[in-house]
């Protein structure tokens, strides 16, 4: 929780003016008041028992819980730090359902006999220990996550709550460590920056630091006791240090870097309203990916042309039932309303794989990455399809609005969906409510769509092409292991040409082809994309300008 200065006189001379050096996690500069964060440190008390196996439901009853609470921060991560931020979440649900965790947990209570918060603390100190033995320093950084999960477990058990963020006033959060739990609870706009004495530039916390572009510093050698709540403190990201108690010069020198800092922010809204168009004249839609009708204010603040992908699974994340057709149709329906004539592409529903439910009952599968997911759920329960499905025609009249499905991979399905849809479009004809049947495209994010999308566009409206996906099903890598880093290459010449053949194919039938996938913000291969015929681009709202920009200057 934040240490409160107790009134202890400080002797901020000590640190006046000097620097401290530590390891950039994400750039840019920051002054302002210091948060410092100490962790609980009293020892969690053993306590011997007579009956383990009620200590193990316990401590079922709290593994439950915190499913439930993670799925909460990870739908919170994903509104504030997008899907590759937020799989920090999932992660920590994966390690959290690891059976040898579990049993490791289990063991300990049924050997020692003791209550299950000791055997939850004990077990993620001596995991924590073997991940910090490793060699891969990915591997080392997941010490951080089970202890993580540990503790949320201890909480549970314990009756203690989340710590609550909700009052701090903008702040540079100082801690030995964060953890991602931590991180996201706090308001992305009450953070100035982060600044750590340990930690890892593979750790989570240290990847929503460059997601939420937040400066940050890790390793920095400070003595925590002698910071305090309250104090001054500038960091610089680029120059990879921090001042506590800066002298009025380098307050002055870093007021005018932040002010240096906002002048470039400044240019960029000043091409809000101009086109996306190159200087010889050939033009791009730049649109915006989200993940909640909130997101739409970020949407419209950074001028975006349209929304090309609202990644509608966020309705059902975070939740014990599924969402009626009718909270689903209000939600659709304010995000078409609020973006006016603007097109608004919505993906139905992209459950599975790293995005899990519990109430969908999917099961256990040793490849869920390759598994039962997205449209391949929505093909084999038609009920909860269907639903949505109503829910997107009805909101289709009150606005510009497309539906794209996730996934696919034959012309089959293709066929199929659309059977689907006319038998929706007939049951709401015969209730006599007001619908529309909109564009309707098609996510290409397999090397088998890519294969046959001369086909699949005979079919369809439009392609958005899916490069997350399409990148680690085409490099057999999975785009969330660290340890292949080195391997994984989105600007791989398979995958740029994969990416001409379907925007090709479109155009050939007359159809348009986007992208929406993280290649879709590198500027470093913008002009390529426009050269390829690439017709739009969906980006993070916070890319919008910056993508304007390169596409202008060409």
């Amino acid at each position: 929780m934040a240490e409160e200065y107790s009134g202890k006189k400080f002797r901020d001379k000590k640190f006046s003016g000097k620097k401290f050096p530590g390891k950039t996690v994400n750039n840019g500069i920051a002054m302002g008041k210091v948060m410092v964060l100490r962790k609980d440190q009293e020892q969690i008390k053993r306590t011997g028992i007579e009956n383990p196996e009620q200590e193990i439901d316990r401590l079922k009853s709290a593994v439950n819980a915190a499913k439930q609470q993670i799925a909460v921060l990870y739908a919170k991560a994903v509104e504030e730090v997008g899907e590759s931020g937020a799989a920090i979440f999932e992660i920590h649900q994966m390690m959290l359902e690891d059976e040898n965790y579990q049993d490791a947990v289990c063991y300990v209570i049924r050997t020692e006999m003791v209550n299950a918060e000791y055997a939850a603390a004990k077990t993620g100190v001596w995991f924590a220990e073997r991940f910090a033995g490793m060699e891969d320093a990915y591997m080392q950084a997941r010490g951080a996550d089970i202890k993580d999960i540990s503790m949320r477990l201890v909480r549970n058990l314990s009756g203690q709550g989340e710590a609550d963020f909700s009052e701090m006033e903008p702040s540079i959060i100082v801690a030995d460590d964060l953890s991602p739990s931590d991180t996201i609870q706090m308001a992305k706009k009450k953070i100035l920056a982060f600044v750590t004495v340990h930690g890892s530039t593979n750790s989570h916390t240290a990847i929503l630091a460059r997601m939420m572009s937040i400066p940050a510093l890790i390793g920095v050698p400070v003595d925590l006791n002698e910071i305090h709540t309250g104090m001054t403190a500038i960091v610089d990201g680029a120059a990879g240090e921090v001042v506590f108690a800066p002298t009025e010069i380098q307050c002055s020198e870093a007021e005018q870097e932040i002010k240096n800092e906002e002048e470039k922010l400044r240019l960029l809204r000043e091409l809000k309203g101009k086109k996306n168009e190159t200087s010889d004249g050939r033009t791009i839609n730049i649109y915006a990916n989200i993940g909640s009708v909130s997101d739409v204010d970020d949407v419209l603040e950074n001028d975006a042309g349209g929304i090309g992908l609202f990644r509608s699974e966020f309705l059902y994340l975070g939740r014990d039932n599924f969402p009626s057709e009718e909270e689903q149709f209000q939600a659709y329906k304010q995000v078409v309303q609020k973006m006016g004539q603007k097109k608004v592409i919505i993906r139905t529903l992209d459950i599975g794989a790293d995005k899990q439910a519990d109430y969908f009952q999917l099961g256990k599968e040793e490849n869920p990455a390759l598994g039962y997911r997205a449209i391949r759920i929505c093909l084999k329960q038609p009920a909860i399809f269907k639903t949505q499905l109503r829910a997107l025609l009805r909101a289709a009249v009150y606005g510009n609005l497309s539906i794209m499905y996730p996934m696919i991979i034959s012309e089959e399905e293709v066929k199929q969906i659309h059977a689907i849809v006319e038998e929706v479009a007939q049951g709401l004809r015969q209730a006599q409510m007001p619908y529309r049947i909109p564009e309707q495209g098609i996510m290409i994010e397999t090397p088998a769509a890519v294969m046959i999308s001369d086909e699949l566009a005979e079919l369809v409206d439009f392609f958005s092409i899916g490069t997350n996906d399409l990148t680690q099903y085409t490099l057999a890598i999975d785009r969330q292991n660290q340890q292949l880093a080195d391997f994984y290459h989105p600007h791989h010449k398979a995958i740029l040409r994969m990416i001409k053949m379907v925007v090709d194919n479109a155009h050939k039938c007359g159809k348009w082809a986007g992208i929406c996938g993280e290649l879709g913000a590198d500027t470093e291969l913008t002009q390529e994309f426009v050269n390829m015929g690439v017709d739009e681009l969906s980006v993070a709202p916070s890319m919008i300008l910056k993508v304007r920009e390169k596409v202008r200057a060409m």
